[in-house]
């Protein structure tokens, strides 16, 4: 049994009763998921689901939906691409050092920013720390993540010889600092994901930890399967990940974001969601692996599984998802 058992579920998702009802048995599965995460979908549009997920926080249909899950026990998360929210990209107009330098040696607004550059650092440390005291987690872990794209590094004579995982390490540990000068004890995740799997070279703040997320494997197969060359090349980084996080004594709180129940990425992130089944043998093995690596918490996407699916094909199977992370 996994100590932190979570789902990811978009914001929109908490202003009716579905999930709620789900999530705190009032349908009668008898769950015993702990973690909900909240996510404003990612993409190009990330900094404005972000201000609508803002905007929600002071509805009472969101009033409603946090107090049912503190009355179950159920921890209130939040996960989202913020880094565009944090960091406008109208700014370029006035700072276009601030943003990256893209392969023809021109700066763009476009994904991420200048890992290198001392004033953007500060700004965003800057915004991170107004934005610690809008979303507040109730484990006070953090998940404001880079933008929502596979590899978009700077290019600029400083960071040339950063690494895809340096930069986004880089702009972690600001994003962290800023959150435990809003946030006292709060920590960070380090994404891992697409372009920065492997190790970085720069060290992380004592309050980042690891989110291992490997969305661009095979999701008809577990990870460890021999015969999966993409998802070798999801896996093959994962224990240096971990050694590097354990060197620095950040391993505690490593956690996996997995994609088992992720119905808007297996609709392609398009509406009306399609009808969706859990790879019941793929989820058990990639759980027990999991385990093996020492991993006790463990959540997954559950996008495009709310009130309009149930109403397209029925509910899906989240007890039995629920019952594999729970050993069962």
């Amino acid at each position: 049994m996994f100590r932190e058992r979570g789902i990811v579920i978009h914001a929109e998702d908490c202003l009716n009763d579905y999930w709620a009802d789900r999530l705190t048995g009032k349908t009668g599965e008898g769950l015993h998921l702990n973690v909900v995460g909240v996510h404003p979908a990612g993409g190009h549009d990330a900094h404005q689901t972000m201000e609508a997920a803002i905007r929600m926080l002071s509805t009472p249909e969101w009033a409603k939906f946090a107090s049912r899950m503190d009355k179950a026990g159920i921890a209130v998360e939040f996960e989202m691409h913020a880094l565009s929210w944090m960091l406008e990209r109208d700014k370029f107009a006035t700072h276009p050092h601030w943003f990256r330098m893209d392969e023809t040696g021109s700066r763009t607004p476009k994904f991420n920013c200048c890992a290198s550059e001392p004033e953007v650092l500060d700004y965003i440390r800057e915004r991170a720390c107004a934005l610690a005291k809008i979303f507040v987690p109730d484990t006070n872990k953090y998940y404001f993540w880079i933008d929502d794209v596979a590899s978009a590094g700077c290019q600029c004579e400083k960071c040339r010889s950063l690494t895809p995982a340096d930069q986004c390490m880089i702009l972690t540990n600001a994003i962290a600092e800023g959150l435990e000068a809003g946030r006292p004890g709060a920590k960070q995740s380090y994404l891992a994901y697409c372009a920065t799997l492997t190790p970085p070279k720069i060290a992380p703040r004592h309050n980042v930890f690891l989110e291992y997320a490997p969305i661009q494997r095979d999701h008809d197969a577990p990870l460890a399967d021999p015969a999966s060359e993409k998802n070798a090349g999801q896996i093959t980084p994962l224990p240096a990940l971990l050694q590097y996080f354990e060197a620095a004594g950040c391993l505690a709180d490593a956690k996996v974001l997995d994609y088992w129940m992720d119905n808007s990425l297996f609709s392609g992130w398009k509406l009306p969601p399609k009808e969706f089944h859990l790879r019941e043998a793929v989820c058990r093995a990639d759980a027990a692996m999991y385990r093996e690596l020492g991993f006790d918490a463990v959540t997954s996407f559950g996008c495009y599984l709310g009130q309009n699916y149930a109403e397209l094909y029925g509910d899906t199977e989240l007890a039995v998802y629920d019952g594999i992370l729970m050993g069962k």
